[in-house]
């Protein structure tokens, strides 16, 4: 049995690890890689391997750089499986519609400029069809629901804590007559985050996959993320400013939406509008109602009280591009909470473009930025940035609250792969981090009593276990 790091191998995005064992290969996760425009489109658009030759895919969350070239894979030849939590499947059907969408808009601008210096066009990654194909394939798996995926090999998922049906993945299998158990945790969250369950220990594992995104940081206690947002809101509306939050419309906006909820119910907010535009955050808050199994015992606790979490009575949820565009004619103080997360498309990019400049607004950062994105380049604090090949000067106050992040930190990743039976686990792969988070949280691991040897794999760079 050996195990190839496909994607997110010393990066954070392109999550994509192949398992090889009894003469079958199952893929863990096919996400999208992000980053430089012709690069990420380069790596995206192909596979190192033959699609058709996989039996199953195993999906630890819907983000799209853990499943967005799921419907990829099933264009170039997959006809197998795609298993998920019923949470994850459901969030999918919502997120990989909305990226051939975005897709469909890029390409048509990017040709346009193509079209005017005589080069070839472009093709987008998938359309709708493309998407629609891989719905039909999902296959739905309860939590701690053990089920066979391949000749030898069962699956179960534990709940990882990160986002909505996020999942720890366990692969029990039998091989030459001898029994191996691989753990995966995909996104890990934190213990004690708003809406969703604590991430499940994973037990006894003879291999562990971890992330690794936050490996060299400790991230600010989550007990303090609702008085810190509450200060950010009221300095910025008290100098007459803006709160710009760039936010995944996936978990992060339902978040600040229910924290948000709770600070008006303690009459601590000023009375400020506050402005949800996305329609992807609104449809995927729909689903979050569909699945209460996934919620901790508060969420359910203000269901029962026949409260709305997610503060749909006091927030302006924006659907339309008009009622978008208007946003930009407001010049009072407001919250507007967009997407991407990252800067790199969506209706935030306007926003930054109408607000970035403007020293009385702030841009409230809750989530990682990765490399070379412009959200990245904020957090920098770069004097000027380029949006829409135009460039702004950075004037708007930048706020990083790392307490929001939905992946746990390094201490919490310690504490998690230390819990695991240390009598079993053999052989420890970091992956989903750069390079030197990676190196950071190998170190501190090597502090601690575990005895696994610790590997950093190299994209492409496979391993027997």
């Amino acid at each position: 049995m050996n195990i190839q790091f496909l994607g997110a191998a010393r990066t954070v995005t392109g999550s994509m690890h192949l398992v090889s064992v009894n003469g079958t290969k199952i893929l863990l996760d096919c996400g999208m890689f992000q980053g430089r425009r012709a690069e990420a489109y380069e790596k995206n658009r192909s596979f190192p391997f033959d699609p058709s030759q996989i039996v199953a895919v195993i999906l630890s969350h819907s983000h799209i750089d853990h499943a967005g070239k799921l419907p990829n894979l099933v264009k170039n030849g997959y006809r197998g499986p795609i298993y998920a939590t019923p949470a994850a499947r459901d969030l999918c059907n919502i997120m990989l519609y909305d990226s051939a969408y975005l897709q469909e808009r890029d390409i048509e601008y990017v040709n346009k400029k193509h079209q005017k210096k005589h080069e070839p066009l472009v093709q987008s990654l998938y359309d709708v069809e493309d998407v629609a194909n891989a719905m039909k394939q999902f296959i739905s798996i309860n939590y701690e629901q053990q089920v066979q995926v391949a000749k030898g090999v069962t699956v179960k998922f534990l709940d990882a804590g990160h986002i909505l049906g996020s999942a720890v993945t366990v692969l029990e299998v039998e091989e030459n007559g001898k029994r191996k158990k691989i753990g995966f945790t995909g996104d890990l969250g934190r213990k004690n985050a708003p809406i969703i369950k604590d991430p499940q220990p994973i037990g006894g594992v003879d291999v562990l996959i971890s992330e690794s995104t936050y490996g060299g940081k400790i991230h600010e206690p989550i007990t303090g993320m609702k008085d810190a947002l509450c200060k950010v809101i009221q300095q910025t509306t008290d100098r007459g400013g803006k709160v710009i939050v760039p936010s995944f419309s996936v978990g992060r906006t339902q978040e600040i939406a229910y924290l948000l909820s709770e600070l008006f119910d303690e009459g601590r907010l000023p009375v400020v509008p506050i402005y949800v535009d996305s329609p992807l955050a609104v449809n995927a808050s729909d689903i979050f109602r569909l699945h209460t199994e996934c919620f901790d015992q508060e969420t359910l606790n203000h269901l029962h009280a026949h409260e709305d979490p997610f503060g749909f009575n006091r927030l302006t949820y924006i659907r339309s591009v008009d009622e978008s565009k208007k946003l930009n004619d407001l010049h009072s103080p407001c919250v507007i909470i967009s997407a991407s997360g990252m800067c790199e498309g969506g209706r935030i990019v306007h926003h930054l473009a109408n607000n970035i400049e403007n020293p009385n607004n702030t841009i409230l950062i809750c989530g990682y930025q990765a490399e070379h994105t412009l959200g990245r380049r904020i957090v920098e604090k770069q004097q000027e940035v380029n949006i829409f090949g135009e460039i702004h000067k950075l004037n708007a106050e930048v706020v990083v609250l790392n307490s929001f992040s939905a992946h746990a930190g390094q201490d919490e990743l310690i504490e998690y792969i230390t819990a695991a039976d240390q009598t079993q686990l053999k052989k420890l792969f970091l992956v989903h981090g750069e390079l030197e988070q990676i190196e950071k949280l190998s170190a501190k691991l090597k502090e601690t009593p575990i005895k696994e040897e610790i590997y950093i794999p190299m994209t492409g760079e496979k391993f027997e276990v």
